[in-house]
C-alpha cells in the first residue's frame, strides 16, 4: 500500500506539506532552495529525485548516529514486528522495556538506578522537571542561558533562548535561568536551598558552547552541596556523538537525572528516556497509589525498545563511539586552519561529531557586513550554509537563531574521505561568501526582505 501510494503522489511532497501542514516551513525551503524531492537514503548520504547524492551533516538534528536506513536496525524492527509480542499490555509489562532500562543503566554511573521511557527529548526532559520537583519538595528549577531543552511549555519554561519562548507566555513559574559556564551565579542561587533540580546540557547545541575546565564538575558539587538535582540533558550528546557514549563521562560527573532521546532508536522510531537515581524514583513513586505517577501510553511499546537494543548493540559492533572521538579530532584538525586563512572565522570548535565554526566581522571593519547584521545578527552563516547545499551538495546547519555559526552533527559512520570533501567546500565557499560584492548583496537583500 505505501508504496503504491508513494509512486502514485511522486513529486508532490512540498505542494501537500504546504496544503496539510506547514506552508509557512515551505516558503522557507523554497526560499534557500533546499525544496528538493528526496527519493532515498543511505548511512550518510542522502539522493534527491535527479539521482544526486548529498553529504548530510544535519543527521536529522542528530537523531541518525548510526547512519540513516540502518539495515540491522531495520531487521530488528522486522523481527519484532513478525514476534507479534504482546507489547503495551498497560495493567501488564512485557520483557523488552526491562532489557533495554537494563542495557542503558548498564552503560551508566550506579548513582543511575531507573529508568522511565518516553516518546521524545522534550518530554524526557517534561518528566525530569515533573519528577524533580515532587522528589525534592521544592519548587524552583534552574537552567543555563541559551540552552534548549524541547519545544513544549516546561522544556521552554527551562530553555534560555527568547527566539523560542518570547510569544508563548506567560510560561511556567518558578523557572530561573544563570549564565552558562558562571559558578558564581550558580551557587547564588542555590544556596537559598529552594531549587529542585539545576538542568543543563553538557555541550549547549545552539552554538556548539563548550564548558570551561572544571565547570560541569564544579555545578555538580554545588548542587550535592545545596541539595539540588543534578540533571544533564543528554539528548543531543548522548549515544557517541561527543566521542564517548554519553557526554558527562568527558569530565566523570555521577548526575541525578539523565535525559536521552533523537538516536536512541536509530532514528526509526519516537523514543526516549529519563534515567534516575534511587533518590529521585523513592522521592516520586514512593507508595502502591503512586506506582503511576507519570508515564506515556506509546513510550515504552515494543517497537521503540526493540530498536533501541539494536541501536545499542551497533554502536558498540561498529566502535560508532570510538570513530566520532577520531573523526571529530580529524574533523578539527582539517578545518582549524581556517581561523588563520580567513579573516571572518572567529573561532572552530567541536567535541566528537559535533562541530561548530564560528564567524565575525574581519578586523579591518566592513560597512556591509554592519548592515547586513543589524538586519539580522548572524546572517553571515547562511551564506555558508546555501551553497554548501546548492553547489557542493553538503547539507549543513546555522546553529541557532541570530548566531553566526555554521554547525555540522553527521551520522557517526562518517569517513575521512568525507570530512576531507566537506572541508575543500568549505574552503570554496568561504572564499566566495567573503568577497565584498556577495556580503554587500546579501546586505542589500536583507534590507529589502525587512
Amino acid at each position: 500500500m505505501i508504496r503504491e501510494l508513494l509512486e502514485l503522489r511522486t513529486g508532490e511532497d512540498y505542494e501537500l506539506y504546504a496544503q496539510t501542514i506547514n506552508p509557512q516551513f515551505m516558503r522557507v525551503l523554497r526560499t534557500i532552495g533546499f525544496d528538493r524531492v528526496w527519493t532515498r537514503a543511505d548511512a550518510q548520504y542522502l539522493y534527491d529525485r535527479d539521482g544526486n547524492r548529498y553529504l548530510d551533516l544535519l543527521g536529522g538534528f542528530g537523531m541518525f548516529n548510526v547512519g540513516r536506513n540502518n539495515p540491522r536496525i531495520r531487521a530488528a524492527l522486522v523481527e519484532a514486528l513478525e514476534l507479534e509480542t504482546p507489547g503495551s499490555v498497560q495493567l501488564g509489562v512485557s520483557l523488552l522495556p526491562g532489557l533495554l532500562a537494563e542495557e542503558l543503566l548498564r552503560r551508566t554511573p550506579q548513582r543511575l538506578a531507573r529508568v522511565l521511557f518516553t516518546s521524545s527529548g522534550t518530554e524526557a526532559n517534561e518528566a525530569a522537571l515533573k519528577l524533580g520537583r515532587c522528589a525534592t519538595g521544592r519548587a524552583r528549577v534552574l537552567a543555563a542561558e541559551h540552552g534548549f531543552h524541547g519545544l513544549t511549555l516546561g522544556s521552554l519554561s527551562a530553555a534560555g533562548d527568547r527566539h523560542f519562548t518570547e510569544r508563548f507566555g506567560p510560561l511556567i513559574p518558578g523557572f530561573d535561568h544563570v549564565p552558562f559556564a558562571d559558578l558564581d551565579a550558580l551557587e547564588e542561587q542555590l544556596r537559598r536551598e529552594d531549587v529542585a533540580l539545576f538542568i543543563v546540557e553538557p555541550v549547549q547545541g545552539h552554538g556548539v558552547f563548550l564548558p570551561p575546565q572544571g565547570y560541569l564538575e564544579g555545578a555538580q558539587q554545588l548542587c550535592r552541596r545545596y541539595g539540588t538535582l543534578f540533571a544533564v540533558d543528554e539528548v543531543q550528546t548522548g549515544f557517541g556523538r561527543t566521542g564517548t557514549l554519553f557526554a558527562f563521562e568527558h569530565w566523570g560527573l555521577e548526575p541525578d537525572i539523565v535525559t536521552v532521546a533523537k538516536s536512541l532508536s536509530g532514528g526509526y522510531v519516537p523514543v526516549g528516556a529519563l534515567l534516575m537515581s534511587e533518590r529521585v524514583y523513592d522521592g516520586v513513586f514512593d507508595s502502591l497509589e503512586h506506582s503511576v505517577s507519570h508515564g506515556s501510553t506509546f513510550a515504552p511499546n515494543d517497537l521503540a525498545m526493540a530498536a533501541g537494543l539494536a541501536t545499542l548493540r551497533e554502536l558498540d559492533d561498529a566502535q560508532l563511539v570510538e570513530s566520532s572521538a577520531r573523526l571529530g579530532n580529524d574533523l578539527l584538525e582539517r578545518t582549524r586552519p581556517f581561523l588563520d586563512q580567513f579573516d571572518v572565522v572567529r573561532d572552530v570548535r567541536g567535541l566528537g561529531l559535533l562541530w561548530a565554526m564560528e564567524f565575525a566581522e574581519p578586523q579591518s571593519g566592513s560597512l556591509a557586513w554592519r548592515v547586513m547584521e543589524r538586519v539580522q545578527s548572524g546572517l553571515f552563516a547562511q551564506l555558508v550554509v546555501v551553497p554548501l547545499f546548492r553547489k557542493h551538495h553538503i547539507l549543513t546547519q546555522v546553529a541557532g537563531y541570530d548566531l553566526p555559526v555554521l554547525k555540522a552533527i553527521p551520522p557517526l559512520v562518517l569517513t575521512e574521505e568525507d570530512i576531507e570533501e566537506f572541508a575543500v567546500a568549505l574552503e570554496d565557499v568561504i572564499k566566495k561568501a567573503t568577497r565584498p560584492t556577495r556580503v554587500a548583496g546579501l546586505a542589500l537583500r536583507a534590507v529589502k526582505a525587512r
